[in-house]
């Protein structure tokens, strides 16, 4: 089955040095029909197309209001939870793997959502040439791949080029929360994160916060803490 929109599915990219770098590999396993009749019946509804040009976000949901972006989303648990609770401010979803976007569109559908867009695209590429600077109220990556090898490291999302992307994004006073399952992952956000001129560490240095109550426990969270593995919560503030 040829996958819908299948020009958006550029592997995601971080920058490092003048080289791209993939922060993933992609894995789009099985398409079904209910996730393809997504794309073509809910697509125009919910998602963003990639122009390369600054998208008119008034015009795309109707409305002027404070954003919060998503940054790979999943199947979307955390950004369906949050945009439900949360209808005051408008929230736009980044995954590249198409399955996850199509229960996700289905998900809108059935919730009747209407503060929610979604991009099928690069993170990188929908930041440097679609969201103008300062457009941003909150940032949120949850659960990235860690690349556990220190070989890989450098495929992590983040990156000290990629942190300074999200700090032109954010609006002064603007939220970056991250969250991760692995602590050698947490030390590296901290490393980079802490070092990144306009950011804040809200908790201090290398520090963490209780979970918020805007990011839902997974099913997989609850399991992994009831096995004593930890979870880390970071929130950063743009300041300057």
């Amino acid at each position: 089955m040829t996958e819908p929109h299948a020009p958006h599915a550029k592997p995601f990219t971080v920058e490092e040095g003048n080289r791209r770098i993939r922060s993933f590999v992609l894995r789009q396993g099985r398409f079904s029909d209910a996730q393809q009749r997504a794309f073509d019946q809910l697509w125009p509804r919910y998602g963003l197309d990639y122009t390369g040009a600054h998208k008119d976000l008034d015009a795309a949901f109707g409305r002027g209001a404070p954003r919060v972006m998503e940054i790979g989303f999943g199947n979307g648990e955390a950004l369906r939870f949050a945009s439900a609770n949360d209808p005051a401010r408008d929230y736009i979803g980044i995954e590249v793997h198409a399955p996850g976007v199509g229960r996700f569109l289905n998900a809108l559908a059935a919730d009747g959502t209407n503060n929610v867009r979604v991009y099928h695209h690069d993170a990188v590429e929908v930041l440097e040439n679609e969201i103008a600077d300062g457009a941003l109220q909150e940032v949120r990556i949850y659960f990235a791949d860690p690349w556990h090898k220190k070989k890989h490291h450098k495929r992590r999302i983040v990156q000290p080029a990629f942190a300074q992307l999200l700090v032109r994004k954010l609006a002064p006073g603007g939220l970056l929360h991250l969250a991760t399952d692995w602590e050698g992952y947490a030390e590296h956000m901290w490393d980079v994160l802490d070092a990144t001129p306009g950011l804040a560490n809200s908790a201090g240095a290398r520090g963490h916060v209780p979970r918020p109550e805007w990011r839902p426990e997974t099913h997989f969270e609850k399991r992994g803490l009831k096995l004593g593995h930890g979870v880390w919560d970071l929130v950063y503030n743009r300041i300057g």
